[in-house]
Formats: structure tokens, C-alpha cells, sequence
């Protein structure tokens, strides 16, 4: 069975029994029918993820892979904070009527800053150090600039990169491991979505840099089932478990902004029926 699915089932089962509801709190999301969208949270959900060992992709109901990984290359790889350069309709609801989602995002990661070595934005700057300075512990993309928050249609949820390499003892080869912090995250809609994003960002990362990919540990402000989502969670983590799928880059690619959504496979991924008509508070 996945590791995945166990972190996922462990995670909400503890939510539900052990967090805290905030009912009758003064809460800023609301669902369609302007109802106030109340959650069972926890704070400080720390989870890990074994990239070398196996692909985080949930068999309990199949992630959309080519839409997630879309997704990703829109804030990483374009820099964009324009919806109509990304393929999906994720961001719709928060875009204005040019499609811009104001100083968010993509932007923050490409706005250029001075350093010793020369101009560099975040995201390049990441790239240099993995190849001239890999063991530095200062490689770390930040979205969330307060400055530039006023301007934003949406806080950034998950937030930031820290990047870490290790040596492998046994064979010597240089492995990238990471920590995406998140202030905010919406466990039925999101969790397994933004997991499986960074992980592939790490394979990314890890391949033009000549490393393997080691591991994601995913930490998370507030973990959070909407009340909506609570039967729907319960269902889901009652499902058969699958094997996790076998990830693969399918081309020997060297540059970061050589990749396209077509690199990226999940083979043997198995999964269970899709969850139709998920309530989105908003």
C-alpha cells in the first residue's frame, strides 16, 4: 500500500478526533450560498515524504497529475500570476478581468534581487546554489513578501522552499531534500495536490542538478477539514489502499525552463472513483 495514503488516513483521522472546531468563530471563508465555511483544524501537522522510496501520489482517488503539474510549472517555471497562462481553471475565481492575480505567486518568485554573485531571481538563485554551493543551508524561495500582500487576490498558502542537500554515505551521491511550509491548507481539496506538486519540483531540481531526490517533509500551519468536507473525508480514508505509482522524468533534461508537462509520468498508478461535486470554500 501507498505511504502516502497512511499519512493522509493517519492525518485525518487525528484531525477529526483531536482538533478543534471553530463554529461560531468570526471566520473569513464562506461557501456559494454565503454560508460561513466553518473547520475542524490542527496546528503544526508536520508530515514526511520518502522520495526515493516512492511517489506520493493518493490511491485512495486519483490526483489530477498533468492539471497539478500545470499548476506547478505556472508559479516555478513561467513566473506568471496570469491565469490565462495556465491551462487549468484553478485560479479563476480569484483573477481579475485581465487574468492577473495581482503580486502573487509566480510574481513573488520572479522579481530579481541583488546579491554578491549578481542578479539573480528566486528560482535561479535556488539553481545556482544547488550547483556551486549545494551544502549551503541558505537556499530557500519565500513567496510571502508583506510588502507586496495588499496586492495579492490570495495570501500565499504554500508559501516557501527550504532546500537541503545530504551526501549518501553508501554511494556518495548528492541527495536534495526540502521543506514546503504552508500557513494554510485545505486537507480534502489541497493537501495531497500541493504534495504531490513540491515533489515533483524536487525531482526537477534534483535531475538539472545532477542529485536524487531524497526527502519532502511537508509542515502545515493549519491542517483543516471544512465541515462540508467532514462525510466526504470519511468515505474517503474507508477506501482500499493501492500501491504507490512509479514516477519518471521521460527525458534526459538539463535546464530547468526545458521542461514541459509532457516530461512527467506516474506508471501502475492505481486508484479509486473520483469524488464528484467537492463543496470549495472560497
Amino acid at each position: 500500500m501507498s505511504r502516502a495514503d497512511e499519512i493522509f488516513r493517519d492525518m485525518c483521522l487525528d484531525i477529526l478526533e483531536n482538533g478543534t472546531d471553530t463554529k461560531g468563530e468570526k471566520v473569513r471563508p464562506h461557501w456559494e450560498d454565503g454560508t460561513s465555511a466553518y473547520t475542524i483544524k490542527k496546528f503544526g501537522v508536520v508530515n514526511r515524504y520518502d522520495l526515493s522510496k516512492e511517489f506520493p501520489a493518493l490511491s485512495f482517488r486519483r490526483v489530477a497529475f498533468k492539471t497539478c503539474v500545470d499548476e506547478l510549472l505556472w508559479i516555478w517555471q513561467k513566473k506568471s500570476n496570469n491565469i490565462n497562462e495556465l491551462n487549468g481553471h484553478i485560479w479563476d475565481e480569484w483573477a481579475d478581468e485581465s487574468g492577473s492575480i495581482g503580486k502573487a505567486y509566480g510574481y513573488q518568485l520572479g522579481v530579481k534581487h541583488k546579491y554578491a554573485e549578481g542578479e539573480f531571481d528566486q528560482v535561479d538563485r535556488v539553481i545556482y546554489d544547488l550547483k556551486n554551493n549545494p551544502f549551503s543551508r541558505r537556499i530557500i524561495a519565500n513567496m510571502y513578501v508583506h510588502e507586496d500582500l495588499h496586492e495579492m487576490a490570495l495570501y500565499p498558502c504554500a508559501y516557501s522552499m527550504t532546500f537541503n542537500v545530504t551526501q549518501d554515505q553508501n554511494t556518495g551521491k548528492l541527495v536534495l531534500n526540502a521543506i514546503l511550509n504552508q500557513r494554510s491548507n485545505d486537507i480534502l481539496t489541497a493537501n495531497n495536490w500541493n504534495v504531490v506538486q513540491y515533489s515533483v519540483l524536487v525531482h526537477m531540481l534534483a535531475k538539472i542538478s545532477g542529485m536524487q531526490a531524497g526527502e519532502l517533509v511537508h509542515v502545515i500551519a493549519d491542517a483543516h477539514i471544512y465541515d462540508r468536507h467532514v462525510p466526504i473525508i470519511r468515505e474517503l480514508i474507508e477506501r482500499p489502499m493501492y500501491p504507490a505509482p512509479v514516477f519518471r522524468i521521460k527525458r534526459d533534461v538539463k535546464d530547468f525552463y526545458d521542461f514541459t508537462v509532457d516530461d512527467f509520468e506516474l506508471i501502475d498508478y492505481k486508484y479509486g472513483e473520483q469524488v464528484k461535486n467537492i463543496p470549495v470554500a472560497v
